[in-house]
């Protein structure tokens, strides 16, 4: 006996065929619709069926944006999706990503094969895509004269900056020439320096927006030196237009919103960076000027004028000092010299001579201090303030001195 395997593992291997194969991974599957079911959960349930066979399908909620109209028995659709194996039941569905009612099929698939011829060539791609300038002046725009797509776009973009120029090119955007005329509108506004161009118009069927599908038209946008926001139908309607553009947006009116830049909240803006920038010079003059105050205070005290202020007053001081000590010193000396002059007065014999007293000398000028020193006719002499007595010794009288009553 061979190898067995698993129902699971049988499913799986089934899976990994359909995945694998690319012509079921994007394919075109044309019925009528049978056992259609919208569940709660916003998935749709159903069967394509035609003379021979049938398909059960499924179109998840996330993919209901590719469904424009609500499905209903009998009725003829081309689904677009891709095929693969439910594991749990083991039978194979499609899982539809567009639905379209059959005769519109044909429109779809040149749309698809458009798309990806220019897309491998390089159209789409996002290093070609140019920056939407944030403040222009001129707005060119590629619509019809006509209808609401011009009126909001106007009428948002005065809005949001009343003093934009708004350059209108009136176009066709539908039925035919439309695709000729949108391409001269394009090419027209480039040549005429606008900032930024708006091209789209309002919503429809495919048949309606099939001008912005046309290849003219994305070659022209793609060609365009100035920067181009396609804004083609609803937000759930998707142009080739759309792809190669630099900006895409849902509607025309979004289109405004993003090519005008808001004038109040630009005057706002420029408004709060006046008050910063006026700030910040203020702050910077009030820290200059605090730093040159303290500067030329620094450079005050290290001038030459300053230092000879300081070392002159310093002399000043050390003179004050100097004379005060010198003056104290001087007081001092003349107070002691005072006292030495005292002294010497009581030990000078001028003043003893001035009190009567008078020293007595001999001939030999020899001091006499005794009477036992003379005799009779003795010369002696006697010096006085104002002169010498010469005298001679006529009498000499011994004198008796009492010390504690006793007789010396």
């Amino acid at each position: 006996m061979g190898q067995a395997y698993t129902v699971t593992e049988i499913n799986l291997y089934i899976k990994n065929m359909f995945i694998k194969d690319p012509y079921l991974n994007h394919i075109y599957v044309k019925g009528e619709v049978s056992n259609c079911k919208y569940h709660t959960s916003g998935h749709i349930y159903f069967t394509l069926k035609d003379t021979q066979g049938q398909l059960t399908c499924v179109m998840f909620a996330g993919q209901r944006r590719g469904l424009a109209f609500r499905m209903e028995e009998g009725q003829s659709v081309i689904v677009l999706g891709s095929m693969s194996v439910y594991e749990r039941d083991g039978k194979y569905q499609l899982y539809a990503n567009q639905i379209v009612l059959d005769g519109l099929g044909v429109l779809y698939e040149r749309f698809e094969r458009l798309k990806k011829d220019l897309e491998i060539e390089g159209l789409f791609n996002r290093d070609h895509k140019k920056s939407i300038p944030p403040y222009p002046k001129r707005v060119g725009i590629v619509t019809a004269s006509t209808g609401a797509a011009i009126q909001d776009i106007v009428n948002i973009s005065k809005r949001r900056n009343p003093y934009i120029q708004l350059i209108l090119y009136p176009a066709l955007v539908q039925g035919a020439g439309a695709a000729d005329s949108i391409v001269r509108g394009i090419k027209a506004l480039d040549k005429g320096k606008c900032d930024v161009i708006i091209v789209g118009r309002g919503g429809g069927s495919i048949e309606d927006l099939w001008a912005f599908n046309e290849e003219l038209v994305a070659r022209a946008i793609y060609s365009s030196t100035t920067p181009i926001i396609s804004a083609v139908g609803h937000e759930t309607d998707v142009t080739i237009a759309d792809y190669v553009a630099d900006l895409r947006a849902p509607t025309p009116s979004a289109a405004a919103e993003l090519a005008v830049n808001d004038y109040i909240s630009l005057t706002n803006t420029l408004q709060e960076y006046k008050r910063r920038i006026f700030k910040a010079s203020m702050d910077n003059v009030t820290y200059h000027q605090s730093k040159i105050r303290e500067l030329k205070l620094r450079l005050f005290y290290a001038s030459p004028s300053y230092q000879i202020k300081q070392r002159r007053q310093q002399l000043m001081d050390m003179e004050q000092r100097l004379t005060y000590h010198m003056e104290r010193k001087l007081k001092d000396a003349h107070h002691r010299l005072e006292l030495y002059v005292t002294k010497l007065e009581g030990l000078s014999p001028l003043a003893k001579l001035k009190k009567g007293y008078a020293p007595v000398r001999g001939e030999d000028g020899k001091p006499i201090q005794s009477i036992k020193n003379v005799k009779k006719n003795d010369k002696l002499i006697i010096s006085l303030v104002d002169g010498e007595l010469v005298s001679r010794v006529e009498e000499t009288k011994e004198q008796i001195r009492e010390y504690g009553g006793s007789n010396v």
